[in-house]
């Protein structure tokens, strides 16, 4: 009898143990450790870059159970920046991302693959152009740890290439710009 209760009293340390490893992480925005970018092809040229200046977003992690993770985040499509004020109002309008109908884009993660601890896959709903479709990224764990003011921070970076028509952007902008690479790199800061 005394064993048994030794046993249930070491099992249920081991399980809360093991949910205390779980973290959930605010991606830190304010401190400009993370950023959303695109790259396509510009008349199959050169690369036009540019990002998303506005958005948010937060995260659950945990490295013994990484499958177990969760993301959502949103983006201000009226944030899109180029680094050229009239490209930044010709990709708002009308065929392309027409941010006065549709000012956010979402991820809400449905599942993660990791094949190793630093590599892996995440696949969830994106809504992007008012359009929702699943999409699967690639993922790279970048590090996790400490940081100088007391804190914990994990970072991770994806990319992912999607067919601009399967959300509804319609404009041609040529063969060779009718995909883009999505590049998102967070930084979260645990929270207490």
């Amino acid at each position: 009898m005394k064993f048994k209760t030794q046993l249930k009293t070491a099992l249920t340390a081991f399980t809360l143990g093991s949910s205390v490893m779980a973290a959930d992480y605010k991606i830190d925005v304010p401190g400009m450790h993370a950023s959303v970018l695109f790259k396509i092809s510009h008349l199959g040229t050169s690369w036009l870059r540019g990002g998303f200046d506005k958005f948010d977003g937060s995260f659950s992690y945990d490295a013994e159970n990484p499958d177990d993770s969760k993301i959502t985040m949103t983006v201000d499509t009226t944030s899109v920046n180029t680094n050229h004020a009239e490209r930044d109002k010709h990709i708002q309008a009308d065929g392309l991302l027409n941010t006065g109908k549709f000012t956010n884009a979402t991820f809400t993660s449905q599942s993660f693959n990791w094949v190793s601890a630093t590599n892996g896959t995440v696949s969830g709903e994106l809504m992007l152009h008012g359009v929702k479709q699943m999409v699967t990224m690639a993922i790279e764990k970048v590090g996790e740890g400490k940081d100088p003011w007391g804190g914990y921070r994990v970072g991770f970076e994806g990319k992912m290439t999607i067919k601009l028509a399967d959300f509804g952007m319609i404009k041609n902008l040529g063969k060779a710009s009718e995909t883009l690479e999505l590049i998102v790199a967070i930084e979260g800061k645990r929270q207490k």
